[in-house]
């Protein structure tokens, strides 16, 4: 990447600009934009380990795009547990279904129906065969308690495991003809393997899953330095986890040194271990240079510019997460090592600036929030809009989570010094409220980028990138004016 300016100050994304180059790169289909860091992500894209963002649905189709979730701290082992196994056993091609026996009730199916962006349950028989599916269409204006089974649409494309051998395309049109555009897909035995939907053949041409050695999809996990680190990774590891997080607001202190060579000698040296050892968060060349040297495969970079982090407000500590990242990576990359890029990602273009800067991943927060995946429970606001509530995970609501089983005292110590915000309502957007679509939206936009800058990998966006400083009038200028982006 080269700078064509002498910044004064530090940068954040809005302070920046691509100039477009040269280009041999015809396609954005041409550009690949697998990472090199050792976490089999295809598209540089990371869900954050919020508790409203991250949870099995939302790993499940992260890893089935090519991306990773980091589940949060606060679970406990078991539900960790419980979860990796749960993603593990997901199909990388066909979209896990939500079921009903015929005897459950459409007030059953209108509650299910908001975890998925295709809308509708399947109704199955007791040996898992479908039976059909109920919609909306099925649900509006009939008695909430009627069961599922008498009010079913039967008009539905069964696929065995042959049709999906057929080619993208065909495949593609049969199921955008049925009358619910999406297709049931069974196994031999005629039992219900999943669903699958006209998207979901267009995507899997466009994205390779996030895969481990044997096949399954991938699964991150973030432990707090205050836990039992030892004991927490050498567990993560028995439950299958594929990277670890060790995870605080200020990374560069003695306690997450010394948990970060405790977790390195649970793992073993990193050669030795597929497993990824993620720690954070830092700003500057000396943190990466310190978290590194004691165990860490990547440093998470960032302080302070999350959408619902107060921190530079209530302390002023942090730095503007453009320079953060530009000095972290090379830092990282001097020592053989990478980056993550966690937070004040708004934008595409956000996300292609850190990329050029030398991140290999870039954490996604709030922006994926307000999506069916997030584990957060569906509302509707008073002009109708469906959203979802968001919060940081250093606010009060967070911490008191966090302290639950500690006693009152101690928890109200802790409360006094919340640096996040309790609660904001993330919206969907309408039409494209899965977080399948976000991904579409960042990857079109970055691919973009690569093609601009004549780059058709991460690797060689990083070094063509040409990356100018602009105004606050020179970003303005850039934006729509009828700007709809949240």
């Amino acid at each position: 990447m080269r700078l064509i300016h002498t910044p004064s100050t530090d940068l954040t994304y809005d302070d920046c600009f691509f100039l477009p180059a040269r280009s041999a790169v015809t396609s954005r289909f041409d550009v690949d934009l697998a990472s090199d860091d050792g976490t089999g992500t295809t598209v540089p894209l990371i869900a954050a380990n919020m508790t409203a963002v991250t949870g099995r649905r939302m790993a499940e189709v992260m890893a089935r795009r090519g991306g990773l979730a980091v589940l949060p701290q606060d679970l406990s082992a078991e539900r960790i547990a419980s979860i990796i196994r749960s993603v593990k056993q997901r199909d990388v091609l066909v979209d896990h279904p939500l079921t009903l026996p015929a005897e459950g009730t459409l007030g059953q199916a209108a509650d299910l129906l908001d975890k998925r962006p295709h809308g509708v349950v399947v109704v199955v028989d007791d040996d898992r065969r479908p039976l059909g599916v109920v919609s909306e269409q099925e649900i509006l204006g009939r008695d909430s308690f009627a069961a599922v089974g008498e009010m079913l649409s039967e008009d539905v494309l069964i696929l065995t495991a042959p049709d999906l051998a057929a080619e993208p395309a065909q495949l593609h049109s049969r199921i955008a003809a049925t009358h619910h555009d999406v297709a049931l897909v069974v196994e031999e035995d005629g039992s219900l393997r999943g669903v699958l939907t006209a998207h979901g053949v267009l995507r899997s041409t466009i994205y390779r899953p996030n895969l481990d050695a044997e096949g399954r999809l991938r699964i991150a996990v973030a432990v707090g330095i205050n836990a039992d680190v030892a004991q927490r990774v050498q567990e993560l590891v028995a439950a299958g986890a594929d990277v670890i997080v060790l995870d605080t607001a200020h990374g560069h202190q003695d306690k997450m040194l010394s948990a970060l060579q405790i977790a390195r000698t649970a793992l073993g040296p990193s050669a030795q271990t597929p497993v990824r050892l993620v720690a954070g968060n830092v700003v500057t060349a000396e943190g990466t240079r310190e978290l590194i040297e004691a165990g860490a495969d990547i440093a998470k970079v960032g302080v302070g510019p999350g959408a619902m982090c107060t921190t530079r407000m209530m302390t002023g500590v942090g730095r503007p997460q453009f320079s953060a990242v530009l000095e972290c990576a090379a830092e990282a990359r001097r020592m053989g090592r990478h980056i993550w890029a966690d937070g004040g990602v708004r934008h595409p273009r956000d996300v292609a600036l850190a990329l050029a800067a030398g991140a290999s991943n870039v954490m996604i927060g709030s922006w994926f929030a307000g999506t069916y995946e997030s584990p957060g429970q569906m509302r509707t606001d008073e002009r109708g809009r469906r959203y979802k509530e968001n919060f940081g995970m250093a606010s009060k609501r967070a911490v008191s989570h966090r302290t639950a089983q500690e006693d009152a005292f101690a928890r109200a110590r802790k409360g006094l010094f919340e640096e996040g915000i309790s609660t904001s309502r993330m919206f969907l957007q309408e039409g494209r409220g899965g977080v399948e679509d976000l991904l579409d939206e960042i990857t079109a936009g970055v691919r973009s980028s690569c093609t601009y800058a004549g780059a058709s990998t991460a690797e060689e966006f990083r070094e063509r990138a040409v990356i100018g400083l602009q105004s606050a009038a020179g970003f303005a200028e850039g934006r729509p004016v009828a700007a709809s982006w949240s």
